[in-house]
């Protein structure tokens, strides 16, 4: 479903990903682990085509077309979701409008019909029960007034309404406590399917104790150094990046990260 090959990008003239290659297949969940500055939320970026990221080498193919050469609103009309590590306030803006807006937007690039509003509500208050959140703070402005969990609840409702095809998540369980972590969780094992792939940014074990993914990769130095199975996030967890780095000769990379 999704295939980098050599992925390169920079952003104000300094490299960050240097070389990086992945390929997650449908159906899978993948983990991405590694030390503060090493590219992982560079990664999500340039996949979302966030402006400034410069892809200055390789390739990214999903789901058969060229990534790169979609504009961002093409990329999320083709199922590509980036849940943020830190969503941001709208003020003024309806949370319900704005998914709305949003899912009738991908709806339409599609060719198929716009949810109506009966349709539209009917999701959103299933969507809104599923991740504990009261229905009535999604009638606020986008995440205005919410607590750090509650922001990634919104995120993760965002995520059921809209059914992306490949959904990156950032660092999702930063900052949640361990009952908001438990529901986080439980709203991405809802969206595993054969036809959906998932890139889940962490740093932290706890997260894939309950999301239990397919394989685990350590990015360093701006590109993937090591990848295994879901043991491989328990050695991290148990004896860190040291050794890895220094087998890939990018020692430099956690004094850096020190």
């Amino acid at each position: 479903m999704l295939t980098i090959e050599n992925l390169s990008a920079e952003i104000d003239g300094k490299t960050i990903l240097n070389g990086l290659t992945l390929s997650v297949g449908a159906g899978e969940v993948h983990a991405i682990m590694g030390p503060n500055g090493s590219g992982k939320s560079t990664l999500s970026y340039v996949l979302a085509g966030r402006a400034g990221y410069e892809v200055t080498g390789g390739s990214v193919t999903f789901m058969g077309k060229d990534l790169l050469a979609m504009a961002p609103h093409e990329r999320a009309a083709a199922g590509v979701f980036l849940g943020l590590q830190y969503p941001v306030e709208i003020p003024g803006v309806s949370n319900l409008l704005f998914l709305r807006t949003a899912l009738n937007a991908q709806r339409s690039s599609r060719g198929e019909a716009e949810a109506t509003g009966a349709e539209f509500m009917k999701a959103a208050k299933v969507a809104a029960a599923d991740m504990n959140l009261d229905f009535e703070m999604m009638k606020r402005s986008v995440n205005q007034g919410f607590s750090g969990g509650e922001k990634k609840r919104n995120e993760m409702i965002q995520m059921a309404l809209l059914a992306p095809k490949l959904a990156i998540l950032d660092e999702t369980d930063s900052g949640l406590d361990i009952d908001a972590l438990r529901v986080v969780s439980d709203g991405i094992n809802r969206m595993r399917s054969p036809d959906r792939a998932t890139l889940l940014i962490t740093h932290y074990q706890r997260l894939l104790d309950h999301v239990q993914p397919d394989r685990v990769h350590v990015l360093m130095g701006g590109r993937i150094v090591r990848s295994g199975g879901p043991e491989l996030a328990l050695q991290l967890e148990a004896e860190g990046y040291a050794g890895i780095a220094a087998e890939a000769g990018l020692s430099n990379i956690m004094d850096a990260a020190a």
